[in-house]
């Protein structure tokens, strides 16, 4: 199962991704957890500071490329070996969760093909096409991932919203260019909600599976690291388990 969480920056995609990893994880599922966000902080709703970035690995873009980060021009390998990266770069929550990194190349003109761009695709299409866990990426905010075609085999997209404007209007923009890849099954949530905007949503793009109220616990959480259990948090995983099983 390989789930994709996307939105405008601060809607909580974040703090959904992670409720969504221990929750499997308490079904005994083996996950793992993916960070694509160009300013990571997943690990911290699991009591873990910091884990490199594989983008900032230059030691292992070059072993596995052959060629040094930024090292446009060059002549390297497109299909570099991947498969045992989880194992390098993972970091072990418990038995069942492994996070990990992937960071960025979009700085300074890298967003053209060169040898960490390659290696972070590569690793991405692998953990959608190869892994046997249950992978949720924590994507990074607006629309650029998209361009990098790598999730076109996901089993499930979520766009998540607030009950803003600008939100919304994101949301319908990412439902246009996952439908342009061929994600059948794009579902919606609304995070902080203090009214009733699901029609709205629905009508904008597409079926809500769940729907997150404004709670001040959830924010305290955030910051003292707490682990809290949300009602709403819980109807939306079982829904998504009655959306792919």
């Amino acid at each position: 199962m390989k789930i994709a969480i996307v939105g405008k920056g601060g809607v909580g995609k974040t703090f959904i991704a992670s409720q969504l990893i221990k929750l499997f994880s308490k079904d005994n599922f083996k996950v793992i957890g993916v960070d694509c966000d160009n300013n990571p902080t997943l690990s911290l709703n699991f009591g873990i500071e910091y884990i490199k970035p594989l983008s900032e690995r230059a030691d292992i873009i070059e072993e596995r490329t052959g060629a040094k980060p930024g090292s446009y021009g060059s002549i390297f390998k497109i299909n570099p070996k991947v498969d045992d990266l989880i194992d390098i770069l993972g970091k072990k929550v418990n038995d069942n969760i492994t996070l990990m990194v992937m960071g960025t190349i979009e700085k300074s003109g890298q967003g053209c093909i060169c040898p960490a761009s390659v290696l972070l695709r590569r690793l991405l299409r692998h953990l959608i096409l190869k892994r046997n866990e249950v992978v949720i990426l924590d994507m990074e905010a607006g629309l650029e991932h998209f361009g990098r075609k790598v999730l076109e085999n996901i089993d499930l997209l979520i766009i998540v919203v607030e009950p803003t404007k600008k939100s919304i209007l994101t949301g319908k923009r990412l439902k246009k260019l996952a439908e342009d890849l061929n994600i059948k099954n794009i579902k919606v949530i609304i995070n902080k909600s203090h009214s009733n905007i699901k029609e709205i949503v629905e009508k904008e793009i597409g079926e809500v599976i769940g729907i997150i109220p404004y709670k001040e616990e959830i924010f305290k959480s955030e910051f003292s690291g707490e682990n809290i259990e949300i009602p709403e948090i819980k109807e939306i995983y079982n829904n998504i388990k009655k959306t792919i099983f």
